[in-house]
């Protein structure tokens, strides 16, 4: 296992715990204390930096190419590679757990059904445009239903 194998189960590793314990304890205080601060994200952004800085040449390459007339074709070259996937797997995850955490927050304070929460928070981590999709397309109000 090179350092970008690594570094791609490390981010991954890093928000199950986080993502667990909003799927199954929502509302336990164990829960609220580890979703406040950083901590839920802050991995994968570590991660992010180190693999980016690991190769700070693609980098600028990147930023070099995409002045170019052919910006996609610059960004396809560096996700083709072990730094690039690695550093854009961090991203993405970490993206994910942010807006997972925002989903099980909103839910929690506007009283959503806990089906619709479980099911927006599975989906958030798993694919984020499906749970951002589900929370917004079913998540209401039922506090002031009740």
């Amino acid at each position: 296992m090179d350092v970008y194998d690594a570094s791609f189960f490390l981010s991954t590793a890093w928000i199950g715990p986080f993502w667990f314990l909003m799927l199954v304890y929502p509302e336990e205080e164990r829960t609220e204390r580890a979703m406040q601060g950083p901590w839920f994200f802050i991995g994968p952004i570590v991660i992010w930096f180190a693999v980016t800085l690991s190769d700070p040449n693609a980098l600028s390459d990147l930023f070099g190419d995409m002045m170019s007339s052919q910006p996609l074709e610059a960004l396809a070259s560096l996700l083709g590679t072990k730094a690039g996937a690695s550093a854009a797997w961090a991203h993405m995850v970490a993206g994910d757990i942010f807006v997972t955490r925002w989903i099980w927050r909103r839910s929690l304070e506007m009283g959503v059904d806990p089906w619709i929460r479980t099911s927006s928070v599975f989906f958030a981590v798993m694919l984020m445009p499906v749970g951002i999709a589900m929370h917004i397309a079913l998540a209401r109000n039922t506090e002031s239903n009740t």
